[in-house]
């Protein structure tokens, strides 16, 4: 299983950006879909997540601001970013749950077995 995060790049605070993560490896798409964040010297913290039926689910500093959805036939889910701020700067990953019930998805990194290389996002003016 693959996963490769793109779209990351520098944007100016108010500005908005799309993330893809492109999954390979899997013949179906029973399994979650989360968008994690590490900026330096900071934990890794859960932005986002989407179910198999694609429920959706979002920390709260995120609500209102980004958007997850998913495309199965491309085998591809996509955080929309809007009104970025530069505390929103931050090295993002996306990760797959193999294991997630249909109707759920996890904000807990222990959750998700396979791991994109990340992809930078930088706001700032």
């Amino acid at each position: 299983v693959q996963l490769q995060a793109s779209g990351g790049g520098l944007v100016e605070p108010g500005g908005s950006l799309i993330l893809s993560c492109a999954v390979s490896g899997f013949t179906s798409n029973r399994y979650a879909i989360g968008w994690f964040r590490q900026a330096p010297e900071k934990e890794r913290e859960w932005v986002s997540c989407i179910a198999r039926n694609g429920k959706t689910d979002y920390a709260d500093t995120m609500k209102g601001r980004f958007t997850i959805s998913r495309d199965n036939l491309k085998k591809t889910v996509y955080l929309q970013m809007n009104s970025l701020k530069p505390e929103d700067t931050a090295v993002y990953y996306c990760a797959t749950d193999r294991n997630a019930i249909l109707h759920w998805c996890s904000g807990a990194t222990g959750h998700y077995e396979d791991w994109g290389q990340g992809t930078l996002v930088t706001v700032s003016s």
